[in-house]
């Protein structure tokens, strides 16, 4: 299946249309790349290099990304990029996006997922080819504890640790900018929205103190993984999940529609699973995987976090795809073709996904 057969996907919102990703070099950022590609986008591209020997953005050869490799924390050379590339939209995914890490460098982590930010929105308010704007947050923003169906939108923001702390404040300072200087007489443009999703694996993270790529290390080395929070319960969710919801909400933005402010994209209630559980269904895929809890205490790490999607499932239509085994299984079958064969599964996961919300009717996957 070829770029030429997806153009269709989202109506066709992203064939031809110029899209700048921040954070391209990083796990999410590069499945973002790889979709907006095959759907015929002309895709731009701004991030630090790639962590890693084995990092997901070089492995997957795409060519005709414009790349620019620009620290979101110089003002300049974020000015100039949106200048010279003038995106009609921008996906802003770059971020110190690591919870322990947060907890060692506060400073940076505030740096680049605040002060990042508002260069970013400095730039966009001097660029007027930007019509929308889709800065990805976490399910962390939350105030503790969650409610009973899970964090709603609406709920208080928060944030314990430097990380979900930063992100809450990345959520204040879009609202600002949206009522500050793109609402109102004047420029009605760029549209903004914030997008929240789970506790996000696929193949290609490696990135340390996260529960998949930790596992998939240990299988490696033969070696015990060491558990923090086995009864830590999170929304667990394929890659290509979040990605379809932050695609379907651009969609929208690019129509004018008014969908701006913050929205859930989460897995079903059977997908919020503990890490033990967790763990149990990965092993059922990569057996020999021994596992063994490391006494604390430990840096504070939210005991729960579930996700209430209900509003882009009523407003926007937008409804998870794959199950927890079905998004198991594709994760794991990814790194264990990559361990053993050097094999990249990121193209055939794609298309299998683009198959299976089709065949679930979802809205953004019809023909245009």
């Amino acid at each position: 299946m070829e770029g030429l057969v997806l153009k269709h996907l989202f109506q066709g919102a992203y064939a031809g249309t110029r899209v700048l990703v921040t954070g391209h070099t990083g796990f999410k950022g590069s499945w973002l790349c790889l979709w907006l590609q095959a759907l015929g986008a002309e895709v731009s591209a701004l991030a630090l290099p790639p962590e890693g020997e084995a990092a997901h953005w070089p492995l997957l050869h795409l060519e005709g990304v414009r790349e620019r490799l620009i620290d979101l924390r110089d003002a300049a050379g974020v000015r100039a990029t949106l200048k010279e590339l003038q995106p009609q939209i921008v996906f802003h995914l770059a971020a110190q996006s690591l919870v322990r890490r947060s907890y060692h460098e506060p400073s940076q982590t505030f740096a680049i997922n605040v002060t990042g930010l508002v260069n970013l929105l400095e730039a966009v308010r001097e660029i007027t080819s930007v019509c929308a704007l889709v800065n990805a947050t976490t399910d962390k923003v939350y105030r503790e504890p969650p409610p009973v169906d899970g964090y709603g939108e609406d709920h208080p923001l928060g944030g314990h640790d430097p990380y979900s702390t930063s992100k809450a404040c990345a959520e204040l300072v879009m609202d600002s900018y949206r009522k500050s200087y793109f609402s109102g007489a004047g420029r009605p443009t760029p549209l903004l929205a914030t997008a929240r999703a789970g506790n996000v694996i696929g193949g290609g993270d490696w990135a340390d103190e996260r529960l998949v790529p930790d596992l998939v290390r240990a299988a490696m080395a033969d070696t015990p993984l060491r558990l923090r929070n086995p009864d830590a319960v999170r929304p667990w969710q394929h890659v290509l999940e979040s990605l379809s919801g932050y695609l379907h909400l651009g969609q929208r933005l690019l129509a004018g529609e008014s969908v701006e402010g913050a929205w859930n994209f989460g897995p079903t209630n059977a997908a919020t699973l503990s890490v033990r559980d967790m763990v149990k269904a990965i092993q059922r895929h990569w057996s020999g995987i021994a596992v063994e809890t490391v006494p604390g205490p430990h840096p504070h790490e939210a005991a729960i976090l579930t996700l209430d999607c209900s509003k882009a499932a009523l407003q926007l239509d937008w409804h998870p795809v794959w199950d927890a085994e079905t998004t198991i299984r594709h994760t794991i079958d990814w790194y264990r073709a990559f361990h053993l064969h050097g094999e990249v599964r990121s193209h055939v996961d794609l298309h299998a996904y683009v198959d299976a919300a089709r065949a679930a009717g979802c809205q953004w996957a019809r023909p245009a």
